[in-house]
């Protein structure tokens, strides 16, 4: 069975390799060819010839208008016809437009699953993302081996919107505890404490999570290279605010979240990883 896979970006490419490595067929496309180069697999000339060699689709692109692109533009996923076909999408998307994803594939006899995953770059190469998955239960049933080689754990939500919305909510956790670890982390340094031994008492403390053991070294070496930046942070963060405001619910959190990874934009440090923040916070 050979597997479409479109974007190859940094967690699409950890996403690819690890398909590969376990032994499944790849084809790829990407806006960038190039990226494709050292994955030693086909490479398709279009979304729609892509489409064309395969019946199972995986795509991961940056938000909702990059994949609605994929679909509309000149040789896009719908002029290579979706009869027939189940598309895998664990990009983080507006939870309106994958309710338009889900339409175009039914209306074209295809199947839409939207499967955001939680996790980035080193839990994709090591298969240990968690994925959540909304959509047909038998084209999940067809497909789920393919999840299983990237994924830990995975949720159905069955209902359409239910895993993207599920996506966002728990980006605000993600993004909520990055900030205030940086936070505390200035404040640590700025009361005269070192940087190591302050990240080694949040540890034992209030601070011990996933995300500070995820980015405990990145923050100790200062070494930003992006697994998940702060833009596709800033981008998540204002989708929820818009599921906030479709629910007339508060986001206090949320906004104030949002804007803290915004400060990041003119100092052009928003394609870094989203723990920059820390660099941001200590010059203020």
């Amino acid at each position: 069975m050979k597997i479409g896979f479109i974007g190859l970006g940094h967690l699409g490419k950890a996403v690819a390799r690890r398909l590969i490595a376990e032994g499944l067929e790849l084809m790829v496309w990407n806006r960038t060819s190039g990226k494709a180069a050292d994955l030693g697999v086909p490479v398709a000339e279009s979304p729609a010839q892509l489409l064309q060699k395969v019946d199972t689709l995986m795509i991961n692109l940056f938000d909702s208008r990059a994949v609605k692109s994929v679909f509309f533009k000149k040789d896009g996923l719908i002029q290579g016809g979706l009869t027939g076909k189940i598309l895998i999408d664990t990009s983080t998307n507006h939870f309106e437009e994958v309710l338009l994803f889900h339409d175009i594939l039914k209306s074209q006899g295809g199947h839409y699953l939207e499967a955001p995953v939680l996790g980035s770059v080193i839990p994709a190469s090591q298969g240990a993302l968690v994925s959540l998955v909304s959509g047909d239960e038998k084209a999940f049933q067809a497909i789920r081996f393919i999840l299983e080689k990237i994924s830990r754990k995975i949720f159905y939500l069955e209902e359409p919107g239910a895993a993207t919305r599920m996506k966002l909510i728990n980006n605000l956790l993600l993004g909520g505890f990055m900030a205030a670890i940086a936070e505390a982390l200035v404040l640590g340094e700025a009361s005269g404490l070192s940087k190591k031994k302050t990240l080694e008492i949040l540890n034992e403390g209030a601070g011990q999570s996933m995300v500070l053991n995820a980015k405990r070294d990145k923050l100790l070496n200062e070494d930003f290279s992006s697994h998940f930046s702060s833009a596709l942070m800033y981008k998540d963060l204002h989708y929820l605010q818009d599921l906030a405001r479709s629910l007339r619910k508060s986001a206090f959190v949320t906004g104030v979240t949002k804007e803290l990874f915004g400060l990041t934009f003119p100092k052009n440090q928003d394609a870094l990883d989203f723990s920059a923040i820390y660099q941001v916070l200590k010059k203020i």
